[in-house]
């Protein structure tokens, strides 16, 4: 008997181990099918580079590090950013802006409007060569707002009241507790239109509009894609397809092969997308609007 087992342990050894192992297995089978590219086109070098810029612009350092990775990147002969953004933050937004800037001084850059472009989405796409919308979206909204509640009636109902030690006169700019003065409004607006003119001039200057009648195309006025065009915010109107061939062609890539996002990453960026809108909702800020 004892001959026995240990003449046929090569085959009962492994049929243990997959019993005892069975669902780790399963779990590890179905990861490697997820994960593993369905055919050799993952392994391959892309030359085409597609960046997404989702949802609210409030964290964008793995887009920043995309964009610095295709500049650096000799094998990537152009960058095509697909944008639905509400907007966000200013100093995020601006960051995108010139880190598309850069990158265009070295390959070609096309901006996608997939749904919305808008606010500081806007603000991150303006150094594009070239901006396409989807016919259904929704170009412009540039502009600044701070925005905050007047939570004292509130508080004074369950019986709340706020209390602080500060110095400086304009400290408790914008806390919620009580209205707003009018020393701390003028602070506010300080900071608004001081904002909303950089805005305006870099779009005035990356798109080459007239500063002095910014009011047509700025002042926070919401545009379809037809009208975006006709005051010059975009260059024209397709799909993604038609975003993608323009690309390829400004690139002069004879055999374009576009990058595939991972699935795993894509599932991170809905999770950060949505942490992102619940931290702003309780802790607002200056944001593009």
């Amino acid at each position: 008997m004892e001959f026995l087992r240990k003449l046929f342990s090569p085959i009962t050894i492994p049929i243990k181990f997959i019993q005892d192992h069975f669902k780790a297995m399963i779990f590890l089978l179905i990861v490697v099918l997820i994960f593993t590219p369905a055919t050799n086109e993952g392994l391959t070098q892309n030359n085409l580079q597609s960046i997404n810029l989702l949802g609210p612009i409030m964290e964008v350092s793995e887009v920043l590090e995309q964009i610095e990775t295709a500049h650096n990147d000799e094998k990537i002969k152009g960058v095509l950013l697909v944008v639905d953004s509400p907007g966000g933050a200013v100093a995020p937004s601006v960051e995108v802006a010139y880190a598309l800037k850069r990158l265009k001084e070295k390959k070609p850059v096309i901006v996608y409007a997939q749904g919305i472009l808008a606010s500081g989405s806007y603000y991150a796409s303006i150094w594009a060569d070239k901006i396409i919308a989807n016919p259904g979206s929704m170009v412009g909204s540039i502009g600044v707002i701070i925005q905050s509640a007047d939570a004292s009636e509130l508080l004074s109902k369950i019986g709340i009241k706020s209390q602080s030690v500060q110095a400086g006169k304009y400290k408790k700019v914008g806390t919620p507790d009580r209205a707003w003065t009018d020393f701390e409004v003028n602070e506010l607006n300080k900071v608004i239109h001081g904002t909303y003119d950089m805005f305006t001039q870099d779009v005035a200057n990356a798109r080459g509009l007239d500063y002095s009648k910014r009011a047509l195309y700025a002042d926070a006025h919401i545009f379809t894609a037809h009208q975006a065009q006709e005051v010059g915010l975009i260059d024209s109107i397709g799909v993604m397809h038609d975003a993608k061939s323009e690309l390829e062609l400004l690139s002069k890539v004879s055999n374009p092969i576009w990058n595939k996002e991972d699935k795993f990453d894509k599932l991170m960026k809905k999770l950060s997308a949505t942490t992102a809108v619940t931290l702003h909702t309780y802790f607002p800020s200056l944001v593009l609007k």
